[in-house]
């Protein structure tokens, strides 16, 4: 294989032989570096004529012979939003709506890639803990690859998301609490069944899917990139993801632009990211008693959280909070005005950027791509609406 392992934090490497899991160093998570990879600027017309995520496999971890487990995720369409813009006195603000994904969440990209990589590892069997969407990606990836998934969630979960892990035949344990106590129990299973973890950060490949979503913006703005970026975060994957995206793609010389500042958004009820930026540390403490209906920005203890406020700062981004309300009912202005299908976490997008250009963080004229990470149906049980009638 033509790339090998760097620790995100300590700077180890490692061959990407086998399974790999976490830094065998420090715990921390792993990144996948390609240094004898070339990318001439001639490969964007080839990439143009492709289709879906896999479109970008010289950036991915494939050799020429591999095949991806692929249900056709990515190309989901970034859309302009001017009747939003407008009610909510916003500048260019542009949609990149996830929803679309084959699984109903950018999870669909991150799973594609790790159960890829991890059946061509020799992976049989594998076992996920999840806020919602993870679980549905998981289960609908390894039904395609032929695999086993046993998925730990909270009894909290949206019943719809659980619905569709069952209906793509994953394993499903309910436990009470969060996502950090089906964290344990998942790992548990995985010591004690041999099942691969594919718990967030705690395999290296994730980050790979999430990275095409940074490749695929760049491509739809003709490789150039936005001002800013507005990410409702509770695992970080994605963030990490397109932060990695855009410097690869600027090291290739596809994007000559500076990095875009890059934003979290955390519900008041889950915000140890926020809480760890705004008090100037370096890594987060674990959030204790986290709820927020956004099921998937419900993780009080990101493995990723020292990566992410790196991230935060490098790009002159920042982090803040909103409340359950003003996402929700937001979620409900955006898919009534738009006809774009806002999930809470999406809600939480644009309230985040209402907020960050009231404080004048954001201009009017800058060029923001806000993201909904899922679609609203996943989170509908039996007539709840977002934002109300």
């Amino acid at each position: 294989m033509d790339w090998h392992l760097e620790c995100s934090d300590c700077g180890t490497t490692s061959p990407p032989d086998g399974l790999p899991s976490v830094c065998t160093a420090c715990g921390r998570p792993w990144l996948v570096r390609y240094p004898d990879r070339t990318h001439p600027v001639t490969e964007r017309a080839e990439v143009r004529r492709r289709h879906g995520m896999w479109r970008y496999r010289s950036f991915l971890p494939l050799v020429p012979d591999e095949h991806p487990i692929t249900l056709g995720e990515g190309d989901t369409p970034m859309l302009g939003a001017p009747r939003l813009a407008a009610a909510l006195g916003l500048g260019a603000i542009l949609i990149k709506d996830e929803g679309c994904n084959p699984t109903g969440s950018f999870k669909s990209r991150g799973l594609s890639a790790a159960i890829t990589r991890a059946m061509h590892g020799g992976a049989k069997r594998f076992t996920v803990p999840t806020a919602g969407n993870a679980g549905v990606a998981s289960a609908a990836y390894a039904a395609r690859a032929g695999a086993h998934v046993r998925v730990f969630a909270p009894r909290t979960t949206p019943q719809a998301i659980l619905a569709q892990i069952v209906s793509f035949g994953g394993d499903l344990v309910l436990l009470d609490g969060h996502i950090g106590d089906c964290g344990k129990a998942s790992r548990a299973y995985a010591a004690e069944s041999g099942a691969m973890d594919l718990s967030t950060l705690r395999e290296p490949y994730r980050i790979e899917g999430k990275k095409t979503l940074g490749l695929e913006i760049a491509m739809q703005l003709n490789w150039t990139l936005p001002d800013a970026v507005i990410y409702p975060t509770g695992g970080g994957t994605g963030l990490i993801g397109m932060w990695k995206a855009f410097h690869e793609l600027r090291d290739a010389g596809w994007v000559t632009a500076d990095l875009p500042r890059m934003f979290t958004v955390q519900s008041t009820g889950c915000a140890p990211i926020v809480k760890a930026f705004n008090e100037g540390a370096v890594q987060a403490e674990p959030w204790s008693d986290p709820w927020t209906i956004a099921s998937g920005l419900r993780v009080p203890g990101p493995l990723g959280d020292k990566l992410m406020l790196k991230i935060l700062r490098e790009t002159g981004g920042g982090a803040l909070a909103v409340p359950d309300e003003a996402m929700s009912e937001l979620a409900g202005v955006g898919t009534r005005s738009e006809g774009i299908d806002f999930s809470p976490e999406g809600g939480a997008s644009i309230a985040a950027a209402v907020e960050l250009q009231r404080q004048g963080v954001l201009k009017p004229t800058d060029r923001v791509v806000l993201f909904n990470t899922g679609a609203g149906w996943l989170y509908r049980d039996a007539g709840t609406v977002l934002g109300g009638a």
